[in-house]
């Protein structure tokens, strides 16, 4: 591995300077290294970061994508990590023509990195300087630890999904003055909910006159808001100012946030080391949280960039077919399965194309008509303007959820793809289950990453015991890693551990088959797991 040389890193800039013409914005400095495929592939278990901790399970699967490799050998492009500055790794086949549109790609994702807010909070910091700091720690620990070192690390990895992500982005603001935003967290989640207690109408209601009164007034939305409201409550500013004055109560925060704070295990002297690594897993974690997130709208956003400017670059000249060739296998939309490349890109296309016609509109969505909206077009220039909030304020969840309709699943002719058996051939057989777009985008929906929402039940966790409240949202948790993940929690915990949680169980009512939801707690106690109904 080493930096790529001067004629190259020239090519590069000149893809960044075009790339800033066109709007992105980012980093004046980056780092790129050529790396051979076998680079890339001890690189991969380590989410491409060189300096992440060492780790057992990451020489596995060294060892497993070798194997893979000397039976289908690859050759992958590129990748990049968000880093301060941002790195870069380049294969080192790759031709002059190539990594001018692969560069492209890469500063499409550092422009979402360094500008989607759900990435704010890795933005004050290089994580790659804080990963090797972190990794002499872990080595230094494990040369007089030795394998418990390891153990600590897999206990506290098999919870690391349950950190509390979205509660460490909202103590981030990048678009409010910090008083107004404050203000605005207290009215909407404390004073509507916990001290008026009023209807669910009457909240959506408020929003919605909060979301009006901010396009009429702009940047003054915040004074004239309030000034109504004191006018109508008269009690609020003082019921504000007692509630700065004094520490919110229930504060929250995640399970492994909340075993290091309370766990008297961990507590005792020669157990302090521990806090250590697993405060270490619980950091790597949330910085990864975003990227799996954003999948879909950061490789789009990256393949809508080095299309759009791969195409208007005079380098391409010669390259055409080669270009085709390998863009259509980074962007082309599978019959069967998903490319997030594709759909992200796609859907950003025609986002903009909405956009720009005006079909984002109150307007536009009212008429009925099928040739009329088809034909509609406003001409308002803004796609570009729109793309770019998107990609500021928007995950996967909110784009696909948002924009993935019939007009979307009609126009790539897309549809959902079932799976059956013909009994006569012993063959199984694919076929279209449906063209709606609502099953498509559900099938796009529970393919993203969705966590499990586990908190600790504090008024029952009493006598010792942890107490965790599994919050059902219609996925149950994996039965098979149950008891493993509890074991871990209970090491760390140093006290017996309950966990609270939903199952589907089928039953036969009057000769059907039907799924109900039961409510059960698992005990893990000496290594030991018990499951009774809750």
């Amino acid at each position: 591995m080493e930096l790529i040389d001067q004629h190259t890193k020239t090519i590069m800039e000149e893809c960044k300077r075009r790339a800033r013409e066109a709007g992105l914005s980012f980093h004046d400095e980056t780092l790129e290294y050529i790396v051979t495929n076998r680079d890339l592939l001890e690189l991969s278990p380590k989410v491409m970061i060189p300096t992440l901790y060492d780790y057992w399970v990451h020489d596995v699967e060294v060892l497993k994508e070798k194997g893979k490799y000397e039976l289908y050998p690859g050759n992958p492009y590129e990748t990049v990590i968000n880093t301060r500055p941002a790195v870069s790794f380049y294969n080192d086949n790759n031709p002059d023509w190539l990594n001018v549109m692969i560069f492209y790609h890469v500063i499409g994702h550092i422009d979402f990195f360094q500008n989607n807010s759900y990435f704010s909070h890795t933005w004050d910091y290089d994580f790659a300087g804080k990963a090797l700091s972190d990794k002499r720690m872990i080595a230094k620990l494990r040369s007089e630890k030795g394998r418990w070192v390891d153990y600590v690390i897999e206990f506290a990895r098999g919870m690391d999904n349950l950190v509390g992500y979205y509660d460490t982005l909202s103590e981030i603001d990048t678009s409010t003055p910090d008083k107004y935003r404050k203000r605005l967290d207290y009215y909407f989640d404390v004073f509507l909910q916990l001290v008026k207690k009023v209807s669910t109408h009457k909240y959506v209601k408020e929003v919605e006159r909060y979301n009006r009164m901010s396009k009429e007034y702009g940047d003054q939305v915040e004074d004239a808001f309030f000034a109504e409201i004191i006018q109508k409550h008269p009690e609020f500013e003082n019921l504000f100012e007692k509630h700065l004055d004094e520490k919110r109560p229930g504060k929250k925060i995640d399970v492994v946030q909340y075993i290091l704070e309370n766990s008297e295990f961990l507590d005792k002297e020669e157990n302090q080391w521990m806090k250590s690594v697993v405060q270490v897993v619980r950091g790597t974690s949330l910085f990864f949280q975003p990227q799996v997130r954003t999948k879909i709208m950061n490789e789009g956003w990256a393949s809508y960039w080095h299309e759009r400017l791969f195409l208007a670059d005079e380098r391409i000249l010669g390259h055409e077919v080669e270009y085709a060739r390998v863009n259509a296998g980074v962007t082309t939309m599978p019959r069967v399965g998903l490319n997030p490349y594709a759909l992200g890109m796609k859907l950003f296309q025609y986002v903009e194309e909405l956009a720009d016609k005006g079909k984002l509109t109150y307007q536009f969505q009212r008429i009925k008509n099928a040739r009329e909206r088809s034909e509609y077009d406003a001409k308002t220039g803004k796609g570009k303007e729109f793309i770019f909030h998107l990609r500021d304020n928007f995950s996967d969840f909110l784009l696909v959820n948002t924009f993935l309709d019939q007009d979307f699943v009609d126009r790539y002719n897309l549809f959902v793809v079932g799976k059956r058996l013909n009994r006569q051939r012993l063959v199984w057989e694919y076929y279209v289950k449906s063209r709606k777009a609502e099953d498509y985008r559900q099938m796009v929906l529970d393919s993203l990453y969705h966590p499990p929402h586990i908190e600790v039940d504090r008024e029952k966790s009493t006598n010792g015991v942890l107490y965790l409240n599994h919050r059902f949202e219609g996925k149950p948790l994996y039965k098979d890693f149950i008891p493993n993940t509890m074991m871990g929690i209970e090491y760390l915990w140093g006290e017996p551990v309950k966990l609270e949680t939903t199952e589907l169980v089928e039953r036969r009512v009057m000769g059907k088959k039907e799924v109900q939801e039961r409510r059960v707690v698992y005990t893990m106690e000496n290594k030991k797991i018990s499951k009774k109904n809750a």
